[in-house]
């Protein structure tokens, strides 16, 4: 059931529980909420703007973890509404909505799972679904449908297009190289890994885990003897990694700089906390090139042509919102975001040809890096080899269809496919 609280022409608090409230629960609440009151009503008719019923928002994460602080049991989500007039559409479309009214089922979520859809043109729901898949790729899938005599399903070349995208292939990285005529040797990712292998040094784990580890110092541990009931704190000494990584958010900032740029930061954070068998994280950083932002008058270099018709957001939007979600995301996970750089670019090639043969380069696909540096045990810094019997546990909460086509979508240039699958292709934070 649904409580509300608050003022119904200006702001209210929804309120799910699990059962009614108690006299001494309204009473704390209400505090809570700085002293606004329970609405004595199950439905509100007047129009609001809100999170989306499917995307619990970090900020009824925190709420509910506040409620449990202060002895209240039994409550699932808390919610903020604002009162708008019918006319009112200045909000974001990506993570909130206007609802026409606030009742019992404003959380619920009726969608039934889709059917199985058999694809006849592969290289037709290639385009429609943004999935990025190269005319080869797409032969190579029809030659599977016939070598296994049946159609193939939306999730398996959904699944395919995603797997064997440039984010997660590095196709690029891993290709093969001729350059005027001559076949090069080496590969790029292998001359990345070039550096490692004529040096290994201090490295434990290096482009085989999704961070990487070197050699630390011996440190001294104040912690529990025992982390699975209370006990007593002892010092104990531990051989330690430093673990280091970076995470790439290019197309996700571009796109909407708040969430991508959260999300990278977020992305790099989790990487670390799976680094080996756990690894704990320390520190952030983050890193931006984009166009030039035009901030100022006096910078006769920015001026020197006409700014981009941006597709989604201006460099100086990019800048503010990609260096807010980033810190915010680190801040709110306990990874204090400390350092950064900014870079901006942009040239004109054959400046001194004809308008038709000069070329304007510069970074309208936003670079955006997420950085960290954490530690861990030097005994778990490596994972051990499954086994059968192994038993498998899956941590995570319900997954949406956003973020889902990333890795493909991403791959493309930015404004290639339809906004929606470009803006649905962004994950939404929640530290």
């Amino acid at each position: 059931m649904i409580h509300f609280f608050g003022n119904k022409n200006s702001k209210v608090f929804a309120v799910q529980t699990t059962k009614e409230l108690t006299t001494e629960t309204i009473a704390k609440l209400t505090w809570l909420f700085a002293d606004q009151p329970k609405i004595n009503e199950a439905s509100i008719d007047a129009f609001f703007v809100g999170p989306r019923a499917a995307m619990i928002t970090p900020w009824s994460t925190n709420a509910v973890e506040i409620t449990q602080n202060m002895g209240i049991s039994d409550i699932i989500r808390i919610e903020e509404f604002t009162a708008v007039s019918e006319g009112f559409s200045d909000f974001d479309p990506m993570i909130s909505e206007k609802f026409k009214s606030l009742h019992q089922d404003s959380f619920a979520i009726d969608i039934q799972p889709e059917a199985i859809i058999e694809i006849d043109d592969i290289a037709a729901y290639n385009n429609q679904e943004g999935l990025s898949l190269s005319e080869e790729e797409v032969e190579y899938l029809e030659s599977v449908a016939k070598k296994i005599d049946r159609k193939l399903t939306d999730s398996e070349v959904f699944g395919f297009s995603q797997v064997n995208s440039e984010h997660c292939r590095h196709k690029i990285f891993n290709g093969t190289f001729v350059i005027d005529g001559e076949e090069m040797p080496t590969s790029l990712f292998k001359l990345i890994k070039e550096t490692s292998k004529q040096n290994p040094n201090d490295i434990v784990s290096a482009y085989k885990d999704n961070v990487a580890f070197i050699k630390g110092p011996k440190v001294e541990q104040f912690a529990p003897k025992t982390a699975d009931k209370p006990d007593f704190y002892q010092t104990q000494d531990f051989d330690s990694v430093i673990s280091l990584k970076a995470e790439t958010h290019n197309f996700p900032t571009t796109v909407e700089p708040f969430n991508g740029a959260a999300t990278g930061s977020g992305g790099e954070i989790r990487d670390r906390l799976a680094g080996g068998k756990g690894s704990l994280p320390l520190a952030g950083t983050a890193v931006y090139m984009t166009s030039y932002s035009r901030l100022e008058e006096k910078r006769p270099w920015e001026q020197k042509f006409e700014a981009g018709d941006w597709l989604y957001q201006t460099p100086m939007d990019i800048l503010i919102k990609a260096s807010n979600g980033a810190s915010d995301f680190g801040n709110k996970f306990g990874q204090p975001l400390i350092t950064g750089s900014v870079l901006t670019f942009e040239h004109k090639e054959n400046a001194a040809s004809s308008e038709a043969e000069a070329r304007r380069l510069g970074f309208d696909k936003v670079i955006m890096q997420a950085g960290g540096i954490g530690y861990g045990k030097a005994e778990q810094a490596l994972k051990d080899t499954p086994k059968d019997g192994d038993e498998i546990v899956i941590l995570g909460g319900e997954n949406y269809r956003i973020g889902m086509g990333g890795a493909a979508v991403s791959s493309a240039d930015t404004g290639e496919f339809a906004s929606g699958i470009e803006l649905n292709a962004v994950q939404r934070s929640n530290p």
